[in-house]
């Protein structure tokens, strides 16, 4: 082997060239000692650096021309480093487990080839799709520069050596594959513009578009970081040892704690129970946890049943049971619950007299007001069954009875139909037919768009004007033919077959109070917010189609965080109601709202609110109300209407869970909380210096009760703009919280949870910039963020762990799915802990 070298300077030498000859292989142990020999002159370390490089260049020799190829570590390279660590991720099984698979395949691929892997056929071998062909020859040269195998081919133990080195999932081995693949030209150097490279692309893969758009900063930081000396490189093993001093974080506990976990995870293990016994102890807690709504579906059921079988008797024992027979029974009986049910299904829409009743009596306390919207839906489901067993008891039992029994048997009923019927249409005709017949078409119309499938937009139906079917507003318009079914009701309930006596008639009777009352309600709110007039003092359009209202307080206005108003704009509807949680706080001087955009009625809403053309960016529009901008639309409020958050009070500790635009109720609690700090703060002060005449509160704030110690408030959101919702607050809580009793956890689920590789250089550049400048690279804000979705039963085991012995108030806002887990473990670790949690779910 020739090599030809070229003193640069004092302290550098570079390879001319280095090439064979005669085939002699020439160890580069030897070439080592010969220039170290020979280099009289030159350092130590001049010599070890040629050498390094020789070695990798020798070894690079001894590869085939078409695997070698062009050694620039591009765009190209990152990219395919990160797609490598999605594939290396999947192989959650470990070495062992999956490797049975990868054995067969090369068994399968390597029969005609004496034992011996191709290239080409690494991907199809471990698993990997012929799309990803490509990227899986440039894994298999990263994996043979780093175990030193050389060749266009491998045999079964150099395919378990790569195998072991993907499928180890420790982050250590998962960065030093991405960073064989990275570093093509096998120096060993990471520059500022390759960092910058690395930055950007590992930012697109957990979908972090403000970190893309500050590439340029965090990567001078890095480089300032690790490159001290400013040598203009980093050296890739330095980096590694970096990114793994930043593991995610661990909660420290003493010897006490410790012992108290591993007892608490001794107790949630999986016994052996008799079946018997399991159910027993299941059905126990099952009515320790919702005596409420035991009580109550226990009296409601109860009452059905009773007129169900006092109707049924009262028929059993009247001439007309001869004729028909227990076909009337049971249609006069499912008639009856019918009107209970018709009358109970609007008490849980008379939503002022619901937060009337749970803020102000005794029921409160006895009652699950909060489940409004539940008991609505389940006394619809009843109507249906009642609807079925009354319709079809009449068309067909009754009528056609009534067509074919004999002259002598039909004599008992000719005082209510006359001559005996020849005609199954005479039955038809009559109003008791034609007005039940209209009611069960139009209450079928709004049942079908009031299910999840129509309201929610999750059905898929063809081009108008089929689509005007589904979503809230379909939904909202279909509901109000409820109008004409009560019309059509009380018609039906006068115009009866079997009763002539005007007080058997009792439709209207079960009908009278519950109609007057929502009646009462309707008039009340469409008066009270005319004459309570409000205008919108500011509009703010967030990332993420976030629209947040800043609305005027009207006079005598009161509310407690957690609740909610309904807010309606003639602009888009003259007659649709919305209801918003408010995010602001009692002693604030204004109402906010946050509206995301989802669905017709929001998104005119976000258009007739956004401000003239070119007074705003793209992502963010920011303007006020006066002269300058006299195009807001006007709105009404009505409310507050109660919910479950705004008894937070209650508890000693509270545990405030919101995802997405779900955090909104939580943050009017926060701020409610770090306003009331304040207050108490700025008292202590006045107290301090003497001045005992007088407190010194925020308007309508109310001190924070000594029963509240603790506020643990959980976000959970897909994307990082969505922080920017609420930053002023967290800022506010991480500056003004100085004891401690609010702590914040934001969750941003579009990130590899931390110890993934993928995003570790992530967590090492917010662990960096948190340090340097106190500020979280992913949500812009004080308040450090953790990646991936939270570990439900690690947050109540620390909250029992840390709360001993004391009442626990969950909170959540958001998709149904997470609050199945939430409620679960509410009532695991009450039962298993001397913590006791209690579960609300908002409903509105």
């Amino acid at each position: 082997m020739e090599s030809s070298l070229e003193v640069v300077a004092e302290d550098s030498v570079a390879v001319q060239s280095v090439k064979t000859t005669g085939g002699v292989d020439v160890e580069d142990s030897k070439l080592a000692q010969g220039l170290e020999k020979k280099s009289s002159t030159g350092s130590i370390s001049v010599v070890r650096n040629v050498s390094f490089k020789l070695k990798r260049l020798a070894l690079l020799m001894r590869r085939p021309p078409s695997v070698v190829g062009r050694f620039d570590r591009t765009k190209s390279a990152v990219v395919h480093a990160l797609k490598g660590l999605r594939f290396i991720s999947k192989t959650d099984g470990g070495a062992t487990c999956c490797w049975a698979g990868v054995e067969k395949r090369f068994d399968e691929l390597t029969a005609k080839t004496n034992g011996s892997l191709p290239r080409s056929l690494f991907g199809e071998c471990i698993g990997m799709k012929k799309e990803s062909e490509e990227f899986a020859c440039k894994l298999f040269d990263a994996l043979g520069r780093r175990k030193n195998i050389s060749g266009n081919s491998i045999n079964k133990g150099q395919l378990r050596e790569y195998w072991d080195q993907i499928s180890d999932q420790r982050l250590g081995s998962q960065l030093q594959t991405f960073f064989d693949m990275v570093d093509k030209d096998a120096d060993g150097k990471i520059t500022e513009e390759e960092m910058r490279e690395i930055i950007i692309l590992s930012a697109s893969v957990n979908k972090l578009s403000n970190i893309q758009k500050q590439a340029d900063e965090y990567a001078r930081q890095i480089m300032a970081e690790i490159d001290p000396d400013e040598l203009g490189y980093i050296m890739i093993e330095n980096l590694k040892m970096r990114l793994l001093q930043d593991p995610s974080e661990s909660v420290r506990v003493g010897d006490s704690r410790r012992s108290l976990s591993k007892m608490l995870s001794e107790k949630f293990k999986p016994t052996q129970d008799y079946l018997v016994k399991r159910w027993y102890r299941d059905f126990k807690y099952l009515l320790l946890d919702n005596w409420q709504r035991v009580w109550v579906m226990a009296l409601w059921i109860g009452i059905m049943a009773g007129l169900f079988a006092y109707k049924y008797v009262q028929y059993k024992n009247k001439a007309v049971f001869g004729v028909i027979g227990h076909c009337v029974c049971f249609a006069k009986g499912a008639a009856e619950t019918l009107k209970l049910n018709m009358a109970l299904i609007l008490l849980p829409v008379c939503r002022k007299t619901i937060t009337w009743l749970r803020n102000k009596t005794i029921l409160g306390k006895a009652v699950p007001f909060d489940d409004y919207r539940s008991f609505h839906k389940l006394i619809a489901i009843a109507i249906v069954l009642g609807t079925g067993i009354h319709g079809l008891s009449h068309l067909t039992c009754d009528f056609p009875h009534l067509l074919h029994v004999t002259p002598e048997e039909y004599e008992p009923m000719e005082q209510f139909f006359g001559e005996q019927p020849t005609s199954y249409w005479f039955f038809v005709k009559g109003w008791e037919s034609v007005t039940g017949i209209i009611m069960v078409v139009l209450m079928a119309i709004a049942f079908t768009l009031a299910s999840p499938w129509f309201r929610t937009n999750k059905i898929h139906l063809p081009k108008r004007p089929l689509d005007k079917l589904k979503g809230f507003r379909a939904f909202w318009y279909s509901h109000h033919l409820f109008v004409i079914v009560y019309s059509l009701l009380i018609i039906h309930g006068i115009k009866l077959y079997l009763i002539h006596e005007w007080y058997e008639k009792t439709t209207w009777m079960y009908l009278a109070v519950p109609i007057v009352l929502y009646t009462g309600e309707r008039l009340i709110r469409s008066f009270r917010s005319r004459i309570k007039a409000v205008k919108i003092l500011k509009a703010d359009v967030l990332p993420g189609n976030v629209l947040t209202l800043h609305i005027s307080k009207p006079q005598g206005f009161k509310y407690k965080s957690g609740q909610y108003i309904f807010v309606k704009c003639a602009a888009v509807s003259p007659f649709e109601w919305h209801p918003f949680s408010i995010t602001s706080a009692p002693g604030d001087d204004y109402i906010s709202v946050h509206i995301r955009t989802h669905g017709n009625w929001t998104r005119q809403l976000n258009e007739v609110c956004k401000p003239p053309t070119g007074e705003s960016g793209l992502l963010k529009a920011h303007f006020l109300q006066g002269e300058n901008n006299p195009n807001f639309p006007k709105v009404l409020i009505d409310g507050p209407y109660g919910a479950p958050t705004q008894d937070y009070k209650n508890y000693d500790v509270v545990l405030l869970v919101g995802l997405g635009i779900g955090a909104t109720p939580m943050i009017s609690v926060v701020k409610d909380v770090v306003n009331n700090m304040k207050a108490m703060e700025e008292e202590e002060s006045s107290l301090e210096e003497g001045n005992r005449g007088g407190k010194i509160m925020a308007p309508n704030a109310s001190p924070l009760t000594n029963k509240t110690r603790r506020v643990y408030f959980y976000w959970v959101t897909r994307e990082q703009g969505s922080f920017d919702w609420f930053k002023g607050v967290m800022n506010e809580v991480a500056e003004t919280d100085h004891k401690g009793v609010i702590e914040m956890h934001n969750y941003c689920t579009s990130v590899y949870e931390e110890g993934d590789a993928r995003s570790a250089l992530i967590t090492m550049l917010q662990s960096l910039n948190h340090a340097k400048n106190g500020v979280d690279v992913v949500s812009g804000t004080r308040v450090k963020s953790h990646f991936a979705k939270p570990n439900w039963r690690t947050v109540y085991k620390r909250i029992s762990l840390k709360h001993p012995n004391s009442s626990v108030g969950v909170f959540y806002c958001g998709p149904p799915p997470p609050a199945k887990e939430l409620r679960q473990l509410a009532s695991d670790f009450s039962h298993k802990t001397s913590t006791k949690f209690e579960f609300h779910k908002e409903n509105f």
